[in-house]
């Protein structure tokens, strides 16, 4: 089932097996209700069609999340709640590199992120970059962040959480919510049409896998991942490291499908990427990227060692092609759902019990055929 939306393993339009594509990209219609603070999307509709027409209607409500659900059926339209947002935010960048205590600032990090106001949130990235030094290279921590709010509240509350991260007034900028998606989007601020480009970004290949961490990692392991981050296969590497806390606590792990909650500082993202020219060779930047899962392997969570299935990952299993067992599938389902992978095989048990609707990591039905 292809859709507006994305699936970093390809699933919708590559497998093993004949298939059949049901294609909704032109299932395109959004209504937005601001009244009732509502919206209804059709599935075919981008995150970015999205966010423009809500703000086509008002500059004070919101949607800051995603949708799924094709493992049981055709979603064709969903209605969406939107949340109230200031006429201005305030976003944020700082840099550090190694040679700027990178390493340190981030080790702190992991002990006040969680703990922010719920207005405030504070995400890093870790890349490699150029060095200062002509022909090196180093790696590079970019702390990333919004508060609902005003600039100089902002500055004030990092200055007293977190003053290692040294925060100015010329790492921040007042603007509006949709422009604040441009800018974590990395796109230009000049207008908000940029939105409706499906090609205004870049389309590379990549390999992605997660984690989820629950107690800080210590600075000798800190170091370990940035080392791996100056090994060449890194150059289109990033690991993606949003803090958790807020109304993710607040939120009972049983209430939806996605578990994650309380109990989590962050999750991370490994992302490896590559360019068409680069396909051949594909397998040592696949390598590289399992090695750093491998390498984090004491720092992040057990039993199961979790995962967000929204970066799907073929390496923690898959279904077979012809029949799929409870018991397989739960190698990875566990990984993505928790206990919740239990309710989820019931709904599907009941809504498609002869599993019309698979693929590699679909939740199969109690008895599938």
């Amino acid at each position: 089932i292809r859709s507006g939306g994305h699936d970093v393993e390809g699933l919708s339009y590559v497998s093993e097996v004949p298939f059949v594509i049901l294609d909704l990209l032109n299932f395109r219609a959004i209504k937005v209700d601001t009244k009732n603070e509502v919206a209804w999307v059709q599935s075919g509709a981008t995150l970015g069609e999205l966010y423009y027409a809500i703000a086509a209607k008002t500059n004070t409500l919101a949607f800051p999340a995603g949708g799924g659900g094709n493992t049981f059926g055709i979603v064709l339209a969903w209605k969406i709640k939107l949340v109230p947002v200031p006429a201005v935010v305030t976003v944020f960048t700082v840099n550090k590199n190694l040679e700027q205590n990178a390493t340190k600032i981030f080790h702190r990090w992991q002990y006040i992120a969680h703990k922010l106001p719920d207005d405030l949130f504070m995400n890093v990235w870790i890349t490699k970059v150029n060095s200062s030094q002509v022909g090196m290279k180093t790696v590079q921590a970019t702390f990333r962040g919004m508060l609902l709010g005003g600039v100089d509240e902002l500055i004030t509350l990092i200055q007293d959480k977190f003053p290692e991260l040294g925060l100015a007034e010329e790492n921040c900028n007042e603007m509006s919510w949709i422009e604040s998606v441009l800018y974590f989007g990395g796109l230009p601020l000049q207008s908000v049409d940029i939105l409706l480009d499906k090609n205004a970004l870049p389309t590379l290949s990549l390999k992605a896998k997660s984690d989820y961490v629950k107690e800080p990692i210590p600075e000798s392991g800190i170091e370990g991942l940035m080392s791996m981050f100056l090994e060449e296969e890194a150059d289109n590497a990033v690991a993606m490291i949003p803090a958790f806390g807020g109304k993710m606590d607040d939120i009972p792990e049983n209430e939806l499908p996605y578990p994650h909650r309380a109990g989590n500082l962050f999750e991370a993202t490994y992302i490896v990427q590559w360019t068409k020219e680069e396909n051949a060779e594909s397998r040592k930047y696949i390598s590289w990227n399992r090695r750093l899962y491998s390498y984090m392997t004491p720092y992040v969570s057990k039993s199961p060692r979790e995962a967000y299935v929204n970066y799907r990952d073929l390496d923690l299993g898959i279904n077979n092609n012809d029949y799929t067992s409870y018991e397989q599938a739960s190698i990875w389902g566990f990984k993505y759902f928790k206990n919740n992978f239990k309710r989820l095989v019931q709904v599907k048990t009941k809504v498609d019990p002869m599993n019309f609707f698979r693929n590699e990591q679909s939740i199969p039905p109690l008895l599938s055929p």
